[in-house]
């Protein structure tokens, strides 16, 4: 290789390094497009297939490793159905040439204890004046492809920010508003209603916030317009009546913060 290497000439280098650049560039944009998306989970899970597909080789597993080896065959074929929306949104993008303008996310450090607190403070003020709402918090499943037809805010979490989007009357309190961080990410948005039979007696919101956490890993929380119910929804599960102490305690122990749950901090009102 390296006797190769003495017959470059100058613009050989040049191409090459224009050939790695625009692979590199193309990768990146790759990555930008379904970061945020449900798309990260399925490729480490794909990635990890792989792995262990060649330990399972090493190891001389033979049985283990032909199963694998048929999934991963299956899985090549099945890769453009379950990447659909994301190549979907790709494709919209190049069409709209967007696709290579479009930016990474900014991500912050949270302070999640002051942002449950303004949470929970407007989920009861919202409460208290019978006044519906949904309000969904992402995790570690991105939320990007519920936030294309969405209004974008990116406005710092604040009770008063959230009461007046879920007014009556606002022309953003028809949807829900997506949370990232301690970040309004987004207001006005639909999200897909749950198939479950069993919530077919359930109002629009209640079966918005089950079907997105069936899809993914956020939480919802829910504001009755009928009777100012306070609910949270995890996991496809959904808890009804909550109280301010107790949503604040389910809300800091699912985003990481339980130690701080007993803190002393501010307290919201209703």
């Amino acid at each position: 290789m390296l006797e190769q290497l003495r017959f470059f000439t100058w613009q050989d280098v040049l191409l090459a390094i224009v050939d790695i650049a625009v692979v590199a560039y193309l990768f990146y944009k790759i990555f930008t497009l379904i970061r945020g998306t449900r798309a990260v989970q399925l490729l480490k899970g794909v990635a990890f297939l792989f792995v262990l597909v060649s330990l399972t080789q090493w190891a001389r597993l033979y049985t283990i490793n032909w199963i694998l080896v048929q999934v991963r065959t299956m899985l090549l074929v099945a890769l453009p159905i379950v990447f659909q929306p994301e190549l979907r949104r790709g494709l919209e993008q190049i069409g709209r040439g967007r696709l290579f303008s479009r930016a990474l996310f900014r991500f912050q450090d949270d302070d999640v204890e002051k942002t449950v607190d303004e949470l929970v403070t407007a989920c009861f003020n919202l409460s208290s004046q019978k006044t519906g709402g949904l309000i969904v918090l992402e995790r570690e499943t991105g939320l990007e492809e519920f936030m294309e037809d969405a209004v974008r805010i990116d406005g710092l979490v604040t009770s008063r920010l959230i009461e007046n989007i879920f007014v009556f009357g606002s022309p953003l309190h028809d949807g829900a508003v997506i949370i990232r961080g301690d970040r309004v990410a987004a207001a006005a948005g639909f999200l897909p209603p749950t198939e479950d039979p069993v919530a077919v007696e359930l109002g629009s919101r209640h079966r918005a916030a089950l079907g997105i956490t069936q899809v993914s890993d956020a939480l919802a929380i829910v504001i009755s317009e009928q009777t100012g119910t306070v609910s949270l929804a995890s996991g496809g599960r959904l808890i009804r009546g909550l109280d301010p102490k107790t949503l604040r305690e389910k809300l800091l122990e699912a985003l990481g913060a339980q130690t701080t749950i007993q803190s002393g901090s501010r307290r919201p009102g209703k």
